[in-house]
């Protein structure tokens, strides 16, 4: 996980299998995939994080990152309250 580009410098110099890009606004995001491809090798991958609605998801997508985690798909679900009763037999 990296917070900014001196940090996603630092992680892709390690040679890691992914990268999350936490919080970072959407310019870094393309400047990191930017410095990711220019490696030539097409890893880590990179994921982004952080503060991401249904909403930006397209603009974050367009960054051309390869995962994108949405919180919102767990932030806002109401809990449904529900029983399954089995009668067995005998």
């Amino acid at each position: 996980e990296v917070e900014d580009l001196s940090e996603f410098d630092q992680a892709l110099a390690a040679e890691l299998d992914i990268i999350l890009l936490d919080n970072m606004s959407l310019e870094d995001m393309r400047e990191a995939v930017c410095r990711r491809n220019a490696t030539g090798q097409g890893i880590p991958l990179l994921e982004a994080s952080g503060g991401i609605t249904f909403e930006t998801l397209r603009t974050v997508a367009e960054t051309g990152v390869d995962r994108i985690s949405l919180g919102a798909l767990t932030h806002s679900v109401r809990a449904l309250d529900i029983s399954l009763l089995i009668e067995l037999p005998g």
